[in-house]
């Protein structure tokens, strides 16, 4: 199944980090929220790190996160995908990046969730000269405990 354009980034001025994801889930795309999918560890993530309760109705969670700099988006515009699944993903096409880092130039760092976004923002932005860091993926299908992905992930901290 060809997905459309995935979600609009989640962004505002003075932004200083932008997390990329690959793309979003079915339950992201049909919800038009990122990470909507309750398995999905991001908001549990984001709780921990910046103390945004991910109990919280998702416009006062993303509120609060572009509060902390902090924007959203993801590697891919559209792909071929069955499911949610980064390794099901074939013929990705990617969102204009550099658009978005000339649109907000306070970007000082992105962060890549997970290895299918790393592979795709050194596939198709090698130019990119903004400093990238990578973490691991805060989808269930990564098999590392919440803890551990909180511990490596709380380096945003150090930035921000």
């Amino acid at each position: 199944m060809r997905s459309g354009c995935g979600l609009s980034p989640l962004i505002s001025p003075g932004c200083r980090i932008l997390i990329l994801g690959s793309y979003p889930s079915v339950l992201s795309l049909k919800a038009g929220e990122y990470y909507a999918n309750p398995r999905n560890m991001f908001w549990n993530i984001i709780e921990s790190i910046f103390s945004i309760p991910f109990t919280l109705p998702y416009n006062e969670r993303t509120s609060l996160i572009l509060a902390r700099n902090v924007g959203l988006w993801d590697v891919y515009c559209s792909c071929d995908r069955e499911r949610s699944a980064d390794i099901r993903i074939k013929n990705p096409e990617p969102n204009d990046i550099p658009w978005i880092i000339s649109q907000y130039p306070t970007i000082d760092v992105i962060f890549l969730n997970g290895r299918e976004a790393e592979k795709g923002f050194k596939k198709f932005f090698p130019d990119i000269s903004i400093a990238t860091r990578y973490l691991p993926s805060s989808s269930p299908a990564h098999a590392v405990r919440l803890s551990e992905k909180i511990e490596k992930w709380n380096v945003i901290n150090e930035i921000n």
